[in-house]
């Protein structure tokens, strides 16, 4: 059966839309996992796109669900494993190096990070891929850490699977209409992107204090 082209009346040619679907159009089920392993070391390529998109594809009959979530899945997988080994060969030492030059923080802070990835890291991996911006983001302290790599990635195939699987299902049943699921995972997004800001805030208004009463502390001292 040769590729049905996909129409696209929502997207410019030049969106990512298109750019996916050209490359679906051209290499079937590969194309998608080609866009989805993109996508994992270039956040900016929106998942919330490229994988509803494949199952309105399958929809179609591009390609088969089934070779749609096999493929996707891979991506995931490979797009994630860069990023590990990137997190690997950077190490802890240059992690804490570059740490410690870092203005309100201390090196008890990421020492306490590290015991919580320890403790918690194969569910933070597992639940991290199906949680937008971290779904990349996680897979680098996993290597900095040094998870064992079977570990990590059958934790990254599952979690995967589960986030493709809700995107390119919803894509598959909702046709024509593929697009709108962007716009709820773009509404998770912006409320991830709030929280992660809020934490920041607060951390450095809590430093910023008690740099500022350590200081007070030590004014007394020595004026006694």
């Amino acid at each position: 059966m040769h590729p049905v082209p996909l129409a696209l009346p929502q997207e410019p040619a030049g969106g990512f839309a298109g750019w996916a679907a050209d490359l679906i159009d051209t290499l079937g089920a590969p194309g998608a996992g080609l866009a989805i392993a993109l996508e994992n070391l270039f956040p900016p390529l929106p998942s919330e796109v490229i994988l509803p998109l494949t199952g309105f594809a399958a929809g179609q009959g591009v390609l088969s669900l089934a070779s749609a979530l096999f493929w996707t899945t891979l991506g995931s997988v490979a797009g994630a494993t860069v990023l590990y080994w990137i997190g690997a060969l950077f190490g802890r030492d240059r992690v804490h190096a570059l740490w410690a030059r870092l203005p309100l923080v201390r090196a008890a802070d990421l020492e306490r990070t590290e015991a919580w990835f320890l403790r918690h890291g194969t569910k933070a991996v597992l639940l991290g891929r199906m949680v937008p911006i971290f779904r990349s983001l996680i897979s680098v302290p996993a290597g900095l850490e040094r998870m064992p790599l079977p570990t990590f990635l059958g934790l990254t195939a599952v979690g995967s699977l589960a986030w493709n699987s809700v995107l390119v299902m919803a894509g598959y049943w909702l046709g024509d209409q593929w697009d709108t699921v962007g716009d709820y995972v773009g509404v998770l997004s912006e409320t991830v992107l709030l929280l992660v800001a809020a934490a920041l805030v607060l951390y450095v208004v809590v430093r910023v204090r008690s740099r500022a009463a350590a200081g007070r502390a030590r004014h007394r001292r020595g004026a006694g």
